[in-house]
């Protein structure tokens, strides 16, 4: 039997790339899953795809905390608890900071780190009660290297790494474990975020060229559940082959 058969999650961000492939492999390995994201088109789609799978759908704003936390009681009510919670949504825009995109630079620190804080916010309670629980987060190699035009993008990312690292030296003795997923180019939709069109072309060249599949990293993440609760992997970096940073 599967180590993550029967295991509750809930994942943000699911309805396209790292996210529903998420879906998808956890599916196939019995999981219950939850699953959030702006798009309810999407959404129903991808659960109609699964008609096998234990699934439910939330509609869901990362950045309005209200919102995560229903889609957290929604799990609860339905199967009494929680045992991953997959902080999947994010934003990517790009451009030099001498362009002064306030309204990129806000839209990346509310979802990209607030949508993550308001996740953990919301799950943690539960997780403490239960004294068990996994919070999964995706953040990328842009955590750990600075790129030009990046600057912000990268800024969020360091800042989920410290707070991913806070979260379990806090919650360690209550037997939460987090992980941090790092990709590196993926092909996904998330080049759509970036708003300059040579700097869009140049990110889709590169997820054509050398970039990862969403499966790629869904399989990483379905080895960080399966582990045993007495294991914890703290944080996994998942590159293409021929990517330099």
């Amino acid at each position: 039997m599967s180590t993550i058969q029967n295991k509750i999650v809930v994942i943000m961000g699911a309805s396209s790339g790292i996210g529903e492939a998420t879906t998808k492999r956890l599916a196939e390995e019995g999981a219950k899953l939850v699953i959030a994201a702006r798009r309810e088109d999407r959404l129903k789609a991808l659960v109609e795809s699964l008609p096998n799978a234990d699934i439910s759908y939330a509609v869901v704003d990362v950045t309005n905390k209200d919102d995560v936390q229903a889609v957290i009681d929604l799990a609860v009510e339905k199967y009494g608890r929680v045992d991953v919670l997959f902080n999947n949504a994010e934003v990517m825009p790009h451009s030099p900071l001498s362009e002064t995109r306030f309204d990129e630079w806000r839209q990346m620190l509310d979802v990209n780190i607030m949508g993550v804080l308001n996740g953990i916010a919301a799950v943690l309670p539960i997780m403490k009660k239960q004294q068990s629980g996994q919070i999964v987060t995706t953040d990328s190699v842009a955590g750990h290297v600075v790129f030009q035009q990046g600057a912000v993008y990268c800024g969020t990312k360091f800042a989920v790494r410290a707070i991913m690292e806070g979260l379990r030296q806090e919650e360690r003795e209550n037997n939460i474990r987090s992980t941090l997923i790092s990709p590196g180019t993926v092909d996904t939709e998330l080049h759509t975020t970036i708003n300059n069109p040579k700097r869009r072309e140049w990110v889709e060249d590169l997820q054509r060229t050398i970039g990862l599949q969403s499966s790629d990293i869904a399989d990483a993440i379905a080895y960080a559940i399966s582990t045993p609760e007495t294991v914890a992997v703290s944080e996994i970096i998942i590159r293409p082959t021929k990517q330099v940073d």
